[in-house]
C-alpha cells in the first residue's frame, strides 16, 4: 500500500507557521508524506488566520479553492485549523459542509485524532489550554537555515483594534529551559538563524514564577553553540532594559534588528487605540534605540483609518515616520472587527480615505527604505545564502542581517570567481553591494566562509512541503 500524502497551507503570521509545523510533525508521526501540490494529496490542511477582514476573506477563499480538490481530485479529507476556526466554529461548520474537520488555535496535536479516524467534526478547544513546547512534534518548513521559535502564547494587552486575546488567550510564557532546548535541537539540525516570536515579546516571563526577563532568555539562547544569528520580533514599545539594549548592540549573535509595531504617533489616536502611551513617549523610545544600538535596523508597523483618525492625526503620523526614518515599515488599513473595542467607536473613517492614507504612507516609507538601501552600495556585508530565487531560478539570493525572512528584501548574488562554489542554504558569504532598489540589493560575492561542519540537515531541506501564503497582517501586533 502506497504512503498516504498530505498537503499543508499556512496563512497569516510566523506564529501561525510554527503551529502549522507542529501539525506537520504530527502528520509525519502518523506516517503521512508531505507533498508540495494539493492535487497529489489525500488530506489537505489549511491553518487559517482570522485576525482582520482581509485575512478572513483570504482564509475562506483558500478553503473553497482547496474544496475543489475533494470534488475533482484525490483529496478525501479537508481539515481547517487555526484562528478563524477558533473565532467562528459554529458558523463555519454550518456554512462549509465541504470541510471534514475543524481545529481551533489550541488544537494542533488533535490533528493526530483526525488522521487516525473517528474524531468529532468540530474540535475547537479553549485557547488557554495550549502552549507550544520543545517536546511537540515539529517539522521545520523553512529551507534556508532559518527557523521561528515561539517563546509565548496569547496576550494580556487590550488594544482597541485587536482580537488576539480572545483567539489566543492570556499571555503564557514558555520556560526558558524549554526554549533553549528547542533552539539547541534546531541548531543540531542545521538551523543557523533563529527568530524569536510571540504576540507581545517584551512581556516574556512576566507570568512565570521565576519572572525571567526577555533579556535573560535572549542571552541564554544566543549562547547556544552553532547559532549564528538571533533575531527578536514584536517588541511592544514598553520599558526596554539596559541589558536588552546591550545585547542588541554588543552580542555578536544577537542581530541589531528591532521589530516594534507602534501603530500610530498622534496622542488622540494612541488613546483611542488603548496603547497605553503617547506620541512623545514613542519618540523617546526611538531615540533611545537609535542611540544605544549601533547599526540598528528598525522595523515598525502602523494603522491608518482607525475610528477618529483626522487629517491632522494622519499628518502627525507622516511627520513622525519622516522624522524616525524607519528602515522598514508595514502599513495596514483599519479593519472594523465586531468583537473588538474599536468596533463601537464613532467617527469611522471612509474606506476611500483610509486607502489614500495607506498609499501616501507606503510611498513615504518606500522612499526612506530606498535612500537607506542606497547608502549600502559599495559596502561589504555578510549574507545568509538562501538558494535559488523563486522569481529567477538561475539567480542565487540571500539576506543580510538587516533583512528578516519573508517580510523584508533580499540580496541577489553574482561574482564570477566565487558564485560557482557558492555554499548551500544556511551558509554565509561576504558580498560587496553593487546595486540597490526600494527593498532589495545586488552584489558580488567576494569571499566564502570556511564554515564548520553542520549537524544533519533538516529532513525537508531543499524542497517545499508547507505552502505559506503571506497575509497582510503579520506585524499587526
Amino acid at each position: 500500500m502506497s504512503q498516504r500524502k498530505i498537503h499543508f497551507i499556512s496563512l497569516g503570521c510566523p506564529k501561525n507557521r510554527v503551529d502549522s509545523e507542529v501539525m506537520l510533525g504530527v502528520a509525519q508521526n502518523q506516517g503521512y508524506m508531505q507533498v508540495a501540490e494539493a492535487d497529489e494529496a489525500e488530506v489537505i490542511v489549511i491553518n487559517t488566520c482570522g485576525f482582520i477582514e482581509d485575512a478572513k476573506k483570504e482564509s475562506i477563499d483558500t478553503i473553497l479553492e482547496m474544496a475543489e480538490h475533494k470534488r475533482t481530485g484525490r483529496c478525501e479529507r479537508l481539515v481547517v485549523a487555526g484562528c478563524l476556526s477558533q473565532r467562528h466554529p459554529d458558523e463555519m461548520a454550518a456554512e462549509l459542509p465541504e470541510v471534514d474537520n475543524f481545529l481551533g488555535s489550541s488544537d494542533m496535536l488533535r490533528l493526530g485524532d483526525v488522521l487516525a479516524g473517528g474524531a468529532d467534526r468540530v474540535l475547537v478547544g479553549n485557547p488557554a489550554d495550549w502552549i507550544y513546547g520543545s517536546d511537540n512534534p515539529r517539522a521545520v518548513s523553512t529551507r534556508h537555515g532559518s527557523a521561528y521559535v515561539k517563546i509565548a502564547e496569547g496576550c494580556n494587552r487590550s488594544c482597541s483594534f485587536c482580537v488576539i486575546p480572545a483567539l489566543r488567550g492570556k499571555q503564557r510564557s514558555r520556560h526558558p529551559d524549554d526554549v533553549v532546548r528547542e533552539v539547541t535541537q534546531l541548531v543540531e539540525r542545521g538551523v543557523r538563524e533563529v527568530n524569536l516570536v510571540s504576540q507581545d515579546t517584551i512581556a516574556y516571563g512576566r507570568d512565570l514564577e521565576s519572572r525571567t526577563k526577555l533579556a535573560e532568555l535572549v542571552e541564554r539562547v544566543a549562547e547556544v553553540d552553532g547559532l549564528r544569528w538571533l533575531r527578536i520580533f514584536y517588541l511592544y514599545p514598553d520599558k526596554l532594559s539596559d541589558h536588552l539594549l546591550r545585547l542588541l548592540d554588543e552580542h555578536p549573535r544577537v542581530v541589531p534588528y528591532v521589530d516594534m509595531p507602534l501603530q500610530h504617533a498622534a496622542d488622540g489616536m494612541l488613546r483611542r487605540m488603548k496603547r497605553g502611551h503617547g506620541g512623545e513617549r514613542l519618540r523617546r523610545v526611538v531615540e533611545r534605540l537609535r542611540e544605544a544600538v549601533r547599526d540598528l535596523t528598525f522595523r515598525s508597523a502602523f494603522i491608518v483609518g482607525h475610528p477618529g483618525e483626522t487629517e491632522a492625526c494622519f499628518d502627525e503620523l507622516c511627520e513622525f515616520i519622516n522624522w524616525a526614518e524607519f528602515d522598514r515599515v508595514g502599513v495596514f488599513r483599519y479593519s472594523d472587527e465586531e468583537s473588538s473595542h474599536s468596533f463601537s467607536l464613532t467617527d469611522k473613517v471612509d474606506e476611500g480615505v483610509a486607502q489614500e492614507r495607506y498609499d501616501m504612507l507606503m510611498t513615504l516609507a518606500r522612499r526612506i527604505a530606498r535612500d537607506k538601501n542606497a547608502r549600502l552600495v559599495g559596502q561589504t556585508i555578510e549574507v545568509l545564502v538562501e538558494g535559488a530565487s523563486e522569481e529567477h531560478e538561475l539567480v542565487q539570493m540571500g539576506r543580510h542581517r538587516g533583512q528578516a525572512p519573508d517580510i523584508d528584501g533580499q540580496v541577489f548574488l553574482s561574482g564570477t570567481e566565487y558564485l560557482p562554489r557558492l555554499p548551500g542554504c544556511g551558509e554565509f558569504v561576504e558580498v560587496k553591494v553593487t546595486q540597490s532598489s526600494d527593498y532589495d540589493l545586488a552584489g558580488d560575492v567576494v569571499s566564502l566562509e570556511d564554515c564548520p561542519p553542520l549537524g544533519p540537515a533538516p529532513a525537508i531541506s531543499g524542497r517545499t512541503v508547507l505552502k505559506v501564503l503571506p497575509s497582510d497582517n503579520r506585524a499587526l501586533s
